[in-house]
């Protein structure tokens, strides 16, 4: 039964998406001819989708950079002794569980040029201001720090785990021997954080290459110029919007195939090595 269960749900799907992407199904007539490789042909020579793939390349380089430096510092600074520290872990952590499309709704307030508490801060201490989302200059950096802030604090428990779970006597032997916190970082906790690193960048990477509902409301159509445009965006135009139902399940096919090397080529790297702490 629960292998019926997981054939209905993924294998067949699975299947679906890969006859379809040869097709010229049309969500609209719900006639589907096969056509070969005209899709693949199509979307890789379409300037809107290589538009979404830089996009997706550079939102997915940029967040998960920022992302994964800001969750590591925060969860150092939580696992050393300061005050309100469960306070602290708590506020980092609320954007998470918080919808992203009701989350998205309100930073829109935030990104407003003209009333939005972010222009009125950069004002008031004699910043420039932007125009945040509604610029094709600044907007997928805007939804970039969106993104960050939403996620932030997922990586930053998973960092936290692990730095408790680092057994005292290796910092206290490090100590004996005149190890200072930069040492002891980059020595002891930053090696054995390795599988947990690992394991974030390649979640975050999966995780990257398939936002869609903060870009859709934020930023429908996507964005000016098409600058917030992501692939997962631009699959549901296909499918939805042109009702190119073989175009989107060969843009998705693109996507999973783009997904499963670099998934491939972060796990070979982040392999866990052998250390030798004595």
């Amino acid at each position: 039964r629960v292998l019926f269960r997981s054939a209905l749900l993924f294998v067949v799907p699975a299947v679906q998406v890969v006859y379809y992407s040869f097709t010229n199904f049309n969500l609209t007539s719900g006639q589907a001819a096969f056509n070969g490789i005209a899709n693949f042909k199509y979307i890789l020579t379409d300037d809107k989708f290589m538009k979404a793939l830089g996009n997706t390349f550079y939102f997915a380089f940029v967040k998960l950079l920022i992302d994964t430096t800001l969750a590591l510092v925060l969860a150092l600074m939580l696992d050393a002794h300061i005050p309100v520290k469960r306070f602290l872990r708590s506020i980092y952590f609320a954007p998470v569980i918080v919808p992203v499309v009701a989350s998205s709704l309100i930073w829109i307030w935030f990104f407003d040029p003209g009333i939005g508490p972010f222009n009125q801060v950069l004002a008031a201490i004699g910043l420039p201001t932007s125009q945040w989302i509604y610029h094709e200059d600044s907007a997928l950096l805007s939804i970039i720090v969106f993104s960050v802030w939403k996620g932030v604090g997922y990586n930053m428990i998973l960092f936290l785990a692990g730095l408790q779970n680092i057994p005292d006597s290796y910092v206290d032997a490090a100590k004996v021997d005149g190890a200072n916190n930069w040492q002891m970082l980059t020595k002891i906790k930053l090696p054995l954080l390795r599988p947990i690193i690992a394991f974030v960048v390649m979640i975050g990477i999966i995780n990257a290459f398939k936002v869609f509902a903060e870009i859709n409301v934020m930023t429908p159509k996507g964005g000016p110029l098409y600058s917030t445009a992501l692939m997962v965006v631009y699959i549901y135009e296909q499918a939805f919007t042109n009702a190119k139902m073989g175009r989107a399940c060969a843009a998705s096919l693109l996507l999973f195939i783009i997904i499963l090397v670099l998934t491939l080529i972060q796990k070979r790297l982040g392999t866990k090595k052998t250390i030798d702490l004595a």
